[in-house]
């Protein structure tokens, strides 16, 4: 018996098994929530090693930037082909593969002499974290598939989404501090070798079926357009009207554009367009893009400012982030137990909201450093905006989509954050760079000149990224208005061997 989802999409009632029943599926939310962990802070964690990892390599500024980079392109890019092939080719299977490749891309990273050699890494770790985290995630949504169970799963999940960033940040310090910058990414060998081991025998196959072909003319398009986009807003540093510049920009706009249009015209689209058209869906992939552009490109210059303005060692910085992890922790649990009860709307309004005061706040910053007055504050606001958010968000996402499209509707998530996170690194750096120009021709004279003038373009860069993460709050209230049954229930993903 089927039933029409808001989208006007068929989607079945009657699963073919019955996964709630999973006799270890708390077990098997802390494989998937590792794997989801090891994914999202490594994002992060390399952020407090660059300073050490430019100086041992011989980086330049712009590489030192690109290592951050290009692990968040090459996952949002390919994400959307990661999750068709967790569609057709098995989640359980695309999972083992995802995890094994992104340890031997860690291994390779890890053991880098060069400049060249870490980027390529960096990239490969970004290709299979667009295989594991999909799979990952849709594995999720089989084994709680309603109910309030499904409710505290995705919580858990979704903080670790907003928490894994700066639980990165800790990590790297301490590994940097007390080991070397190389730990920061062998570390996920350990990590990946424990999951695998724990996950192959709790995971169940499962795999969608009818139309199983794969849409490479989209996937080369998207990967194309999208690398064309950020590396023009990357050149954007040197200058807004250079024609390097604003070609790779338009040639990015223009190949997504194409993009579309091929999605629109072929039987087996990579991102149905479908999955777009639901105006919750939509607010909530708008939502995930704006918030990871906030995060990742604001973080960054978090960062950079403890460890080069107010000299805090590696460790000292981790440990200066973590109000930020802790408030996302406790926000999560308190939103999971209120959810059932305020809906999604409120919270994806609200919080964007308290998440950019924290990034305005973070920047009235100065040389001196206040923490407890500057940055404390800044940090908790954003941790608990970030966690009314991401608590929400991977549920919103998936609510009223039918099972064909789960897989691609699961990757969307994590691609437009990581895409997000992308453009925003690449974005707030070229304002950071121009906060930094600005500061100096005004001021140039005198002998504090140049610390203040970093100090101004990191609260250059938080402002812009305050800006963003404000946006998605008329989206929140305009466009993510999800009916219950939807939250409460997930596509049919059966088909589990």
């Amino acid at each position: 018996m089927d039933r029409t989802t808001p989208s006007g999409l068929q989607q079945a009632t009657t699963p073919a098994h019955d996964h709630s029943a999973h006799p270890h599926r708390w077990l098997l939310l802390a494989v998937l929530a590792l794997a989801q962990l090891m994914v999202v802070l490594d994002g992060t964690i390399v952020n407090i090693a660059l300073p050490d990892a430019q100086r041992e390599l011989g980086m330049s500024d712009g590489d030192r930037t690109w290592v951050v980079t290009i692990y968040a392109l090459a996952f949002g890019s390919l994400l959307l082909l990661g999750g068709r092939i967790a569609d057709y080719w098995g989640r359980k299977r695309t999972f083992m593969v995802g995890m094994a490749g992104f340890a031997a891309a860690s291994a390779i990273g890890g053991f880098a002499e060069s400049t060249e050699m870490l980027l390529a890494a960096r990239g490969l770790q970004g290709a299979f974290a667009a295989l594991l985290a999909p799979a990952s995630l849709a594995i999720l949504t089989i084994t709680f598939p309603s109910g309030k169970d499904r409710i505290k799963a995705f919580a858990v999940y979704g903080a670790i989404g907003g928490g894994g960033a700066a639980i990165g940040l800790l990590l790297g310090g301490v590994l940097t501090q007390y080991a070397s910058w190389n730990w920061c990414l062998l570390v996920n060998v350990p990590i990946a070798i424990v999951a695998m081991a724990a996950a192959l025998p709790l995971i169940r196959e499962s795999k969608a079926h009818g139309n199983t072909r794969y849409d490479l003319p989209g996937a080369i398009l998207v990967v194309a357009g999208l690398a064309s986009l950020v590396y023009g807003f990357s050149q954007a540093e040197n200058g807004w009207a250079r024609v390097e510049t604003i070609a790779f920009l338009a040639a990015g706009v223009l190949i997504l554009a194409l993009f579309v249009f091929v999605e629109s015209r072929v039987s087996n689209p990579l991102l149905p367009l479908r999955v777009l058209a639901n105006r919750v869906r939509g607010g909530a992939f708008l939502t995930s893009t704006l918030t990871g552009a906030a995060l990742l490109g604001g973080i960054l210059f978090l960062i950079f400012y403890f460890q080069i303005v107010l000299g805090y060692s590696p460790l000292k910085s981790g440990l200066a982030s973590l109000p930020m992890t802790l408030a996302i922790m406790v926000g999560a649990g308190v939103l999971s137990n209120l959810l059932p009860r305020t809906g999604v709307r409120l919270p994806m309004t609200v919080g964007p909201i308290v998440g950019a005061a924290g990034l305005i706040w973070l920047s009235f910053i100065t040389v001196e450093g206040n923490y407890a007055l500057e940055v404390l504050p800044g940090l908790i606001l954003l941790g608990f905006g970030l966690a009314m958010i991401f608590v929400p968000l991977q549920n919103v996402a998936l609510a009223g989509i039918d099972e064909h499209d789960a897989g691609v509707a699961s990757a969307a998530v994590s691609a437009t954050q990581q895409i997000g996170g992308s453009i925003g690194t690449a974005l707030f750096t070229a304002v950071y760079t121009a906060g930094i120009t600005s500061y100096l021709s005004s001021n140039g004279g005198r002998p504090a000149a140049q610390l203040e003038a970093l100090v101004s373009g990191y609260s250059t860069a938080f402002i812009w990224a305050g800006v963003a993460l404000f946006l998605a709050a008329p989206i929140g209230f305009f466009m993510i208005r999800p009916a219950k049954e939807d939250l409460m229930k997930v596509p049919d993903m059966a088909h589990v061997g």
